[in-house]
């Protein structure tokens, strides 16, 4: 019978004899191509040696028993008688049938685990390019707050710079008169007239300018050109907008002083002309802080 060649073959080639009868029964008896394939994927399952619950029978050679032999003279006139060449031909045919299943198995495995090397090695790039993408957000974010922050500050600076502007202008509007912005050359004051026994003593110069020099507490000091008809408060202010910190930072107003003789201007001396108080056309003041009440 073409079944018992078929284990036998498988037999020959090294098949355990479990292993090859379950491949002929579960491939349906289909010959030793099929049977082969079958030893083949599944020589790795962990029940490849178990045995099948079904007897296998007469499928797989196992000797009829007396009720299956039916006429046992035509079954044993049926079973091919091979010689030793024939034999060891289909020995051979079927050995280089599992090379050739062995190296088809190799290949496809090999292909298998150089897709699997692409997958993952695309996979580390793109894990590596959201990584990247990652990175550059952040850095990104960092940078608009970075910028942020810096116009915040920009803005405050700028929120300073106005308030000190207004100070000064409510200031001014305050106190009256204009602070000058560039100095006027100072007069050329008159020399002295020898007096004459015969003449009327010369009238008095009216004088339109007025130079004031400042001495500030920590020995420094400020000079400016005033119109004799500009109050001493326009004196102060100009001095309050030049001070240094040593004076309050321009926040409290100061005392004015002359120098000789010596005298503490007051606070309606502020609304008197430099004129009526005797500082035309020069005159030398010092500053001091302002006492409280």
């Amino acid at each position: 019978m073409a079944e018992l060649t078929a284990l036998e073959s498988l037999l020959e080639m090294g098949f355990p004899k479990g292993r090859a009868e379950k491949a002929l029964a579960l491939t349906g008896n289909q010959g030793i191509e099929a049977a082969m394939d079958w030893l083949m994927e599944h020589e790795d399952d962990p029940d490849v040696d178990e045995p099948l619950a079904t007897p296998l029978g007469h499928i797989l050679g196992r000797e009829p028993t007396p009720t299956e032999q039916g006429s046992g003279s035509a079954v044993g006139e049926s079973k091919p008688i091979l010689t030793e060449e024939e034999r060891q031909e289909q020995t051979k045919r079927m050995l280089e049938l599992v090379a050739q299943k062995q190296r088809e198995r190799e290949e496809r495995e090999e292909r298998e685990a150089l897709e699997q090397e692409r997958q993952r090695r695309r996979q580390g790039q793109e894990l590596s390019a959201a990584r990247q993408r990652l990175q550059e957000d952040e850095m990104r974010r960092a940078a608009e707050e970075r910028r942020r922050e810096k116009a915040e500050e920009l803005a405050a600076r700028q929120r300073v710079r106005e308030k000190i502007e207004r100070d000064k202008a409510e200031r001014a509007k305050k106190y009256g008169g204009h602070v000058g912005s560039q100095p006027c050359p100072p007069t050329t004051e008159p020399g002295p007239v020898p007096s004459s026994p015969s003449k009327e003593p010369p009238t008095k110069r009216e004088y339109d300018q007025c130079r004031i020099q400042v001495r500030l507490p920590d020995g420094s000091s400020l000079t400016q050109t005033f119109r004799a008809r500009e109050q001493l408060a326009a004196v102060r202010l100009y001095v309050e907008l030049h001070r240094g910190e040593e004076l309050g930072g321009g926040q409290d107003p100061v005392q004015l002083l002359s120098g000789f003789p010596r005298r503490a201007f007051s606070e309606a001396d502020m609304e008197r002309p430099l004129q009526e108080l005797g500082l035309v056309p020069s005159a030398v003041l010092i500053v001091a802080k302002k006492c409280p009440g």
